[in-house]
């Protein structure tokens, strides 16, 4: 018997370079009772894809092994959905959940809180960025940060993905924000969505002097960290300050050595945050974080961050990897896995 054919990309073996990226024709996931089948319509690119399909991420030792179907996030639309799940077909939905750069996802009871309803006024590709971009930022910043009104918050990458759902957060609680980018096109995009003001570091190289200068040498009260500088953050952080790891989309595997005796004399905390692994271990805590987001949302204090530049099909994914790898992307590129409005259209009008 032969089964429904989809399209994805799956990484077998490990790639060299990214237009070694191909698209595959494999089997379309047939859903169990307990499971919701998702039509993707669009896909969110983050860095960590970059790193997945070269099998440069830790998680590539043990527990994502070629072959797989690479991607994190997604937007689409309920196809068919499990018992008890509260969605039904023609639902408008995004999440979280590994192969997303496939026309179809099967996600399983275990992961239903995983999905979320789209915003209204909300595209596919506006949320199709918002699963592995804001719940990070929120929980990072306000659950273990504790960022307060009136503080100040240093945002390393703070035109990328992750750094303007920072901004905003940041923002929404009235916290002053001091960003940092690699150029000054991308800083002004981080003003435009909320930053104070934004240090080219190209052009600075040793910003943490101004950002010093600029809280009257205090430091600031908590620094917010995707990249990999704990060191240079330390330089202009505040007695108990906090600084709030991410990521390390700098380091290229090359972690830093940071010195203890630097982080006992300013009191310093420096705290991990992980949302999937948070996710998974509290589950509760999910549930917050989004009940929250969805409030800043209907305020309009979140606003999509989509990057400007299209790019059509599952064929454009390695465009779109090497443009995030060479720092070409503000906020979050986005995959047109059903590349045209109509075409969107008719597949919600087929379910």
């Amino acid at each position: 018997m032969s089964f429904p054919k989809m399209r994805a990309v799956v990484i077998d073996p490990f790639v060299e370079s990214y237009g070694d990226i191909r698209v595959s024709h494999v089997p379309r996931p047939r859903p169990k009772r307990d499971e919701i089948l998702v039509r993707v319509i669009a896909a969110g690119v983050n860095f960590v894809d970059t790193l997945y399909a070269r099998g440069k991420h830790q998680n590539n030792r043990r527990h994502v092994k070629p072959p797989f179907t690479l991607g994190l996030e997604f937007a689409g639309i309920i196809v068919s959905s499990g018992e008890s799940s509260g969605f039904k077909p023609g639902d408008r939905v995004f999440g979280d959940y590994g192969g997303s750069y496939a026309e179809y996802i099967s996600i399983p009871s275990s992961l239903w809180s995983t999905l979320q309803r789209i915003p209204p006024g909300w595209s596919f590709g506006d949320a199709a960025g918002l699963a592995a971009t804001l719940p990070v930022s929120y929980g990072a910043l306000l659950l273990c940060g504790n960022l307060k009104e009136g503080e100040t918050v240093l945002v390393h990458a703070a035109a990328g993905g992750l750094g303007l759902a920072a901004v905003q957060i940041a923002k929404a609680v009235g916290a002053r924000v001091i960003g940092t980018a690699g150029s000054e096109g991308k800083c002004r995009v981080a003003e435009k969505y909320g930053a104070d003001i934004c240090i080219n570091y190209q052009e600075n190289p040793e910003w943490w002097k101004q950002v010093q200068t600029m809280t009257g040498d205090s430091g600031v009260d908590l620094a917010y960290d995707s990249v990999g500088m704990v060191n240079a953050s330390m330089k202009c952080l505040a007695h108990r300050g906090r600084i709030m790891v991410v990521g390390f989309s700098g380091r290229e595997g090359n972690m830093e050595d940071v010195k203890m005796n630097r982080i006992l004399l300013k009191q310093a905390q420096v705290v991990g945050y992980r949302y999937g692994e948070t996710s998974r271990r509290y589950p509760r805590e999910r549930e917050v974080i989004w009940h929250d987001l969805y409030k800043m949302i209907e305020r309009g204090v979140i606003k999509p961050t989509r990057f400007e530049k299209e790019y059509r099909g599952l064929e454009s994914v390695p465009e779109a990897l090497h443009d995030i790898a060479c720092r070409k992307v503000w906020g979050k590129a986005v995959i047109e896995v059903i590349a045209s409005e109509g075409d969107q259209q008719k597949a919600q009008a087929n379910l």
